[in-house]
């Protein structure tokens, strides 16, 4: 099995702490410019918890619960991204898809991105 340190997984999930938007997504974007094609609504500077030991192994970062999120078309939501103004830094399925209204604000609890021990 092998070993990284904590510092290494920390500086990578560094990375994602710079995330200045969370795009609420009707599929998942393959790269930053995409994001712009499949965006429902968005968060600007979300905030962070960690990191810290990861939920299975290796270490994670949080981006915190939202609950004031900005609609800005309508459809059904089933994906996130995470970018930092000109890069895709992360991005996933939500837990269950929601249908949003343009106009209306949106909600996500926490989100763990984990960083797993090599095996």
């Amino acid at each position: 099995m092998g070993k990284l340190g904590d510092s290494v997984f920390d500086a990578a999930l560094g990375e994602i702490d710079n995330g200045t938007t969370l795009t609420i997504c009707s599929s998942e974007p393959a790269n930053y410019a995409g994001i712009s094609g499949v965006a429902l609504g968005s968060k600007s500077s979300p905030s962070f918890t960690g990191p810290a030991d990861g939920t299975t192994s290796g270490r994670k970062i949080t981006i915190d619960a939202i609950t004031d999120g900005s609609v800005t078309a309508t459809g059904t939501a089933s994906h996130w991204a995470l970018d930092d103004g000109a890069t895709l830094l992360a991005a996933g399925a939500l837990d269950s898809s929601q249908s949003v209204t343009s106009g209306n604000t949106f909600t996500l609890t926490a989100i763990d991105i984990e960083l797993r021990d090599p095996t």
